[in-house]
């Protein structure tokens, strides 16, 4: 509508205005503010290595490796810090580069291929057949706040094929010190640890009375006298 002035025409005008400055205004300070913020450091990525050391005992046996039993808390890629009264809390700023047990039983077949005699390592999933198992149960893998050291448990039992019988079990046990609570020193204390606990169990499978899987099963088949 005309008139002769001009302010019932502005007014309107001015009022949706005013609301989209206000609200431009709004959108650029949360943008400087997310400018302003610096985003959170990736955390450092850690492999844990397989040793090589010079161990004697079994030729010829095949060994599956299973992947190892844990707790929910140790089946992922977070490095674990437990105090004096069991209390567990995460390291920052670093992780493992598979989840735990899956890493672990890759470490420990590839520390059988470096270090033994038994070559025939490998895992259930792949379709071989073998004398044992090799089961195990990771039961610590972390930094005692208390002490500083980087603590390694795991739990294995050597189980006959295909009777199921368990041949052997024994718990290995290692701790290294860590030096500070800080990424890069507990991975590489935990790294240390883990190879001694590795070293041991294939010294105690190398040095254990397999049954071979065809004189099982000869002594199955032969009929009682």
């Amino acid at each position: 509508m005309m008139t002769m002035s001009g302010t019932p025409v502005l007014r309107p005008f001015l009022r949706r205005v005013r609301p989209s400055r206000r609200l431009a205004h709004a959108v650029l300070v949360a943008g400087l503010a997310g400018a302003c913020s610096s985003p959170t450091p990736a955390p450092t990525t850690f492999d844990l290595s397989a040793p090589a050391a010079r161990v004697r005992g079994n030729t010829g046996v095949q060994i599956l490796v299973v992947e190892p039993a844990a707790l929910q808390v140790l089946s992922n890629q977070q490095i674990i810090v437990k105090d004096a009264y069991g209390t567990i809390s995460f390291l920052g700023g670093g992780q493992w580069s598979d989840n735990l047990p899956r890493l672990v039983q890759t470490r420990l077949i590839n520390t059988f291929e470096n270090s033994s005699q038994i070559r025939n390592v490998s895992r259930p999933s792949s379709g071989a057949t073998a004398d044992a198992q090799l089961i195990s149960e990771l039961r610590s893998f972390e930094l005692a706040s208390a002490t500083g050291e980087a603590v390694v448990e795991i739990s294995a039992k050597l189980v006959s094929e295909p009777s199921g019988r368990i041949v052997n079990g024994r718990i290995f046990r290692a701790r290294v010190p860590a030096g500070a609570a800080e990424a890069g020193y507990a991975a590489r204390a935990l790294d240390e640890a883990l190879s001694i606990v590795m070293i041991d169990i294939v010294r105690w499978v190398s040095g254990t009375s397999i049954p071979r899987r065809d004189e099982v099963s000869q002594t199955t088949a032969t009929p009682p006298v």
